[in-house]
């Protein structure tokens, strides 16, 4: 097994040219020889060749030929992810070099949950940026099933916020940071809003906001839902959006859920109550996740290092 490992290797490396890999992606995406030669500007048989010359190299079938066109086998689907990591990687390289042109001093993509944004990131940033005041730092925003795999494929440096239970492992090293619980929050002039040692039964009237099907959350709070008789709420909303869920809250008599620390500000200012139910699911780890691949650059180094710093100030 290692003699034909070695052997592939040796024998990738002197052929393997980039265009074949982005004939490959191309032909993953398209489903289709001919659309993916066409789009890469060259003709169906050179095309044709060099998928069977990536066969022959890798020494297996990397697509399944069919009447409705060609699907990629589970070794294509496995090259198909590392070119694209190959791909991500060779234009963090050109940005992390013209950044550093540009008198940077490199340069980190973060993903972001809900539970990060409001304090563990905007710490880490402001740590980062005092040692490293020329670094280019871009935050996106969204939920793990888009940024997860935006990690795996290299367009993401790091995901920041609650980490998934038991999706989205694969390839990913996850770091916790602390435990975060979860509030029911209203708005200041909810009915509920300083009624003490709430049941159940008292929130049953109201509407709710909740969390994207997709969410551990969300899927906690259905089962709880189910296990209540198969209460339905009167009223609900799905948004993961802070602010479109805090200006619901103040203008309508619902009930939100989220992490301790995102609405802890607006409480402190009396503009969202943390109503007196204890909520008894939801609480988790929150951390940081990267790729088990390679070595994080020294940017991203320094924004780990700042985020267990941060982590540590919460606490």
């Amino acid at each position: 097994m290692a003699a034909r490992h070695i052997r592939i290797v040796e024998r990738v490396l002197t052929r393997l040219k980039l265009k074949q890999l982005r004939l490959l992606v191309a032909v993953g995406k398209h489903k289709n020889i001919q659309n993916a030669a066409r789009e890469l500007n060259v003709s169906q048989p050179a095309a044709t060749k060099m998928i069977k010359d990536l066969e022959l190299d890798f020494e297996v079938q990397l697509f399944d030929r069919t009447n409705r066109g060609v699907v990629p086998t589970p070794f294509g689907e496995a090259l198909i992810r590392h070119g694209k990591l190959i791909f991500a990687q060779v234009s963090n390289a050109a940005q992390e070099l013209d950044d550093l042109n540009e008198g940077s001093s490199g340069r980190v993509v973060i993903g972001t949950l809900l539970a990060a944004s409001p304090q563990l990131l905007p710490l880490a940033i402001e740590k980062v940026m005092r040692e490293r005041p020329n670094v280019a730092i871009k935050v996106v925003e969204g939920t793990n099933e888009i940024l997860m795999p935006a990690l795996r494929s290299g367009e993401i440096d790091l995901v920041v916020g609650r980490l998934p239970t038991h999706r989205h492992r694969s390839e990913i090293v996850q770091e916790k940071l602390y435990d975060e619980r979860i509030l029911a929050v209203t708005g200041p002039n909810h009915p509920l809003a300083d009624q003490p040692d709430l049941s159940f039964e008292q929130l049953k009237p109201y509407g709710w906001i909740m969390p994207l099907v997709e969410t551990s959350l969300r899927r906690q709070l259905d089962q709880f839902f189910i296990e209540r008789d198969l209460y339905v709420p009167p009223m609900v909303f799905e948004s993961v959006s802070y602010l479109t869920n805090r200006a619901l809250m103040q203008s309508q008599n619902l009930i939100g859920l989220m992490p301790a620390h995102v609405p802890a500000q607006d409480i402190d200012l009396e503009c969202l109550k943390a109503i007196d139910w204890n909520v008894p699911f939801g609480t988790g780890p929150v951390g940081v996740s990267y790729r088990q691949e390679g070595h994080p650059s020294p940017v991203c180094q320094a924004f780990l290092d700042a985020l267990h710093q941060a982590a540590g100030a919460m606490r």
